[in-house]
C-alpha cells in the first residue's frame, strides 16, 4: 500500500522505511491502515495512500538512521496518523526540508482536515516559499483539489467559525488561495471536468 503512494524509482527507500516502523497499532486497532485511500495523479501517473494510519509514531533513533530521502518518505507516510499531534510533528519536519515534489500530495491532504493548528503552521512556512509546484499539482488534480477546498469550509463552519467568523480571513482560505493557487476559475474546471467523465 505504501509504495503506491510514491515514484517508483523510490520502491527501495520506501521498503527500507517502512521496514523500520514500529508495526505496532494504537490501542483498540485492529489493523494499522485503513482501507479508505487517497488518489491523486502526479506526472500522469495515479498514486495511491491510506487515509489513515494507525501505528505508533517511529522512535527518534529510528529516523536518525534513515538518509534524507528516506526521513522525507517516513514524515509523508505519518502525516496520515490518527494522531493529530503526530501528523503535526511529522508534517513540520517535512516542511522544514527540501522536499521533492513526491511529497507534494501529502502537504496538501493534510490541510483539507480539522486541525487548525497544522493549517495555521502549513501556512506560516509556505507563505515564506515559492509554492508554484504546489499550484500545478492543484491544477493537475483539479477535482480531489477542490473537493479538499470545500472540505476545509464543512470544517470551519462545524469547528471555527466562532471564533473567525469572516471566511475571508480564516487561515485555511488564505492557505489554499495563497499557497495553492486555488481560485474561482478553478472550481469552474472542476464542474467541466466532472461534467465531462461523468463524476460524483
Amino acid at each position: 500500500m505504501f509504495q503506491d503512494g510514491f515514484p517508483n524509482h523510490l520502491r527501495d527507500d520506501v521498503a527500507a522505511v517502512v521496514g523500520m516502523i514500529p508495526h505496532k497499532n494504537n490501542e483498540n486497532v485492529t489493523s494499522g491502515v485503513s482501507q479508505d485511500t487517497i488518489q491523486y495523479f502526479q506526472d500522469n501517473t495515479m498514486i495511491r495512500f491510506p487515509y489513515r494510519i494507525y501505528y505508533i509514531d517511529s522512535l527518534d533513533e529510528v529516523i536518525d538512521n534513515l538518509s534524507l530521502r528516506q526521513k522525507m518518505i517516513l514524515h509523508c507516510i505519518y502525516s496520515r496518523s490518527c494522531d493529530g499531534f503526530v501528523r503535526q510533528k511529522h508534517m513540520f519536519s517535512l516542511l522544514q526540508m527540501d522536499y521533492e515534489d513526491w511529497a507534494i500530495p501529502y502537504i496538501v491532504k493534510i490541510c483539507d482536515e480539522y486541525v487548525v493548528e497544522i493549517l495555521e503552521m502549513t501556512y506560516d512556512t509556505l507563505k515564506e516559499q515559492d509554492t508554484e509546484r504546489i499550484k500545478r499539482f492543484c491544477l493537475e488534480n483539479i477535482v480531489p483539489s477542490s473537493k479538499s477546498y470545500n472540505r476545509m469550509i464543512s470544517y470551519w463552519n462545524e469547528y471555527y467559525r466562532y471564533r473567525n467568523n469572516d471566511f475571508k480571513k480564516y487561515i485555511g482560505r488564505k492557505l489554499f488561495r495563497d499557497c495553492f493557487g486555488y481560485s474561482k476559475s478553478m472550481e469552474c474546471r472542476r464542474k467541466e471536468v466532472r461534467e465531462t467523465y461523468h463524476l460524483k
